[in-house]
């Protein structure tokens, strides 16, 4: 009796095994989820900001040296100011600083006097050396006439915020007629640098 009753016991044991491991393969039907995948890259590049003298960002006029300048003098120097970047700009600043000093660029009532003007076109020559001016039909002042040395002082208005655009610049330096006897035989060197800012953020 014991014996039969252990092998019945044996028999029932399995048979629950098998309905548990079939209803494991049902609850696998049951829940089965359908899926669908798609993909797209896209391409991000940065723009360049590039503000340099010249079309070609190659020259640069203002490395010409003044001398021979007496109280009253009016040096003026063409310039090609040209955004060679492919992104517009919001402001174009100036800063000017003496490499070498004198009281040419620290007296600022009576030293040294900068101002810078554009013109839709070339500026046209007039005179030859030492006595050279440059005329232009409809000048605007983007810089008015101040001390040499500046700060980041803005240059306004410009066409080179757009990219790709230039402006036709004259570089004027001026030693007033105030200028007396204490100005003979001094000497400055002074770097002009400007800096480009870009345009402002957008979203897309």
């Amino acid at each position: 009796m014991q014996i039969s009753l252990s092998s019945t016991g044996g028999k029932v044991l399995a048979s629950a095994v098998l309905v548990g491991a079939a209803a494991s393969v049902a609850g696998l039907g049951t829940f089965g989820t359908f899926t669908s995948t798609t993909a797209a890259s896209a391409s991000v590049a940065s723009g360049t900001v590039r503000i340099a003298f010249g079309p070609g960002g190659t020259t640069n006029p203002l490395s010409v040296p003044v001398t021979g300048m007496v109280a009253g003098d009016t040096i003026s120097q063409p310039v090609v100011l040209a955004n060679t970047g492919d992104t517009d700009l919001s402001s174009v600043t100036l800063t000017t600083a003496a490499t070498t000093s004198s009281r040419l660029d620290t007296d600022q009532v009576n030293g040294v006097q900068l101002q810078i003007q554009s013109c839709p076109v070339a500026w046209t020559q007039v005179g030859s050396a030492p006595r050279i001016s440059y005329t232009c039909a409809s000048p605007t002042t983007v810089l008015a006439s101040r001390p040499a040395i500046a700060d980041a002082v803005p240059v306004s208005p410009l066409t080179a915020l757009a990219a790709g655009k230039a402006d036709n610049l004259l570089v004027k330096v001026t030693l007033p007629d105030t200028a007396n006897n204490d100005f003979q035989g001094l000497s400055s060197v002074v770097g002009f640098s400007f800096t480009a800012t870009q345009r402002g953020a957008v979203a897309r």
